[in-house]
């Protein structure tokens, strides 16, 4: 598997908190989403780390197209 399976048509809504690190899923297949479960096992996708510098809420990329990852920028609505 070369390309990430769309987990979700909107990105994820998540309140995250100043100096903690979180783990995106970027293969689509998490029964976490928006992050990783480990499910990308065999995929040739790894999960890409992101170090919260505030807390505030961010909104995490549910299609996997993105092309801030692993934000959402809109992709999901693109097609």
């Amino acid at each position: 598997m070369t390309e990430p399976v769309r987990a979700s048509n909107t990105p994820y809504a998540v309140d995250v908190e100043a100096g903690k690190s979180y783990w995106w899923c970027a293969c689509g297949k998490s029964a976490k989403q928006p992050f990783c479960d480990g499910a990308h096992k065999d995929t040739g996708i790894t999960p890409l780390k992101y170090d919260a510098t505030e807390t505030k809420k961010v909104y995490f990329c549910g299609c996997k197209a993105t092309a801030k990852q692993p934000m959402c920028d809109g992709s999901h609505s693109k097609g």
